[in-house]
């Protein structure tokens, strides 16, 4: 039997320390027998010590019998060029996607060769993203029912214990931990460029794009808990205004990817808008005042993604 071939792709930005736990994780992990193991690191537009401490690890990684590494600079600001990069580099066998600020579960890498040697056939995998609680984070974060916080101020992506197909009308995984085919890509193409942070802003879907995408090209997905990946808590981010910032980005990128073709937002929308507002404006719970400021600027991003790019 040939040597499952997987890749970690890691697109990273100004995020050196964080990207060298990463790459840390991953080489703590079990390794998986008869398997050829990769990492493919994409700088994207960094102006740290990323490319240094990457040049560090090339330097030591067959002394030290690290996982084999090899990175790219991608000079254009914008995470979907880094991604197509490493596609561009990465034609065969499986990409399996980390994040920067993520660390790997240690059963990451056994887990996704025993899931796909159980599904060969089918394309594309994705697993759990949790975040990597520190306790330092406020009580509120952890606030459960009508009025918890959504969406979280670090993606949390959970489907139960259990493996299952997903198909549209479940939650939509993002990017930071799927594991593809690169046969995948040759069928449904690349990361749309229009979408996607660039830096550190806020803006996403470009991977919700690609697996909505292949989902209706009718290519199975399928979840598999025992995959996982633990995102790093930024405790100075988990501040009302970047809660705010976050539900108006996302909400608008994803729109921007259901609704491709721009026009005036439906009229429920500015309804939406009115109830919320009011709504908050006239409850006096720290709690419930969050929530609906939260859901405003959520409504505010949804109507920002009907419009389109140049409004």
């Amino acid at each position: 039997m040939s040597p499952l071939k997987l890749t970690v792709v890691i697109c990273t930005h100004n995020r050196a320390e964080l990207l060298m736990q990463a790459i840390q994780s991953l080489n703590s992990a079990l390794r998986p027998e008869n398997c050829e193991l990769a990492i493919m690191v994409i700088a994207n537009a960094c102006r740290d010590e990323s490319t240094a401490q990457l040049q560090r690890y090339r330097a030591l990684q067959q002394k030290a019998g690290t996982i084999a590494l090899q990175y790219r600079e991608e000079p254009r600001p914008g995470k979907s060029h880094a991604l197509n990069l490493a596609l561009k580099k990465v034609t065969d066998g499986y990409i399996c996607f980390v994040d920067d600020d993520h660390r790997v579960d240690s059963h990451y890498l056994t887990a996704i060769a025993e899931v796909i040697r159980e599904h060969p056939d089918c394309p594309f995998f994705c697993g759990r993203i949790i975040p990597d609680w520190t306790g330092e984070e406020p009580p509120w974060v952890h606030i459960s029912g009508q009025y918890r916080i959504y969406p979280l101020p670090v993606p949390h992506f959970e489907l139960g214990t259990e493996a299952m197909v997903l198909d549209e009308s479940h939650s939509i995984p993002g990017g930071g931990n799927l594991i593809v085919n690169t046969t995948l890509f040759k069928q449904i193409g690349g990361f749309n460029t229009e979408l996607g942070p660039k830096g550190h802003n806020l803006l996403g879907s470009e991977d919700s794009d690609f697996v909505l995408r292949a989902l209706s090209a009718k290519q199975e997905l399928r979840y598999a808990p025992s995959i996982t990946q633990y995102h790093w808590v930024d405790v100075e981010r988990l501040q009302l205004r970047y809660l705010l910032q976050k539900s108006f980005q996302r909400t608008r990128s994803i729109t921007l990817t259901r609704h491709p073709k721009h026009g005036q937002p439906p009229r429920y929308l500015w309804r939406k808008l009115f109830e919320y507002s009011t709504q908050g404006l006239l409850c006096f719970s720290q709690t419930k005042v969050r929530f609906y400021m939260m859901r405003v600027a959520s409504t505010l991003g949804e109507i920002a993604g009907h419009w389109g790019h140049t409004r």
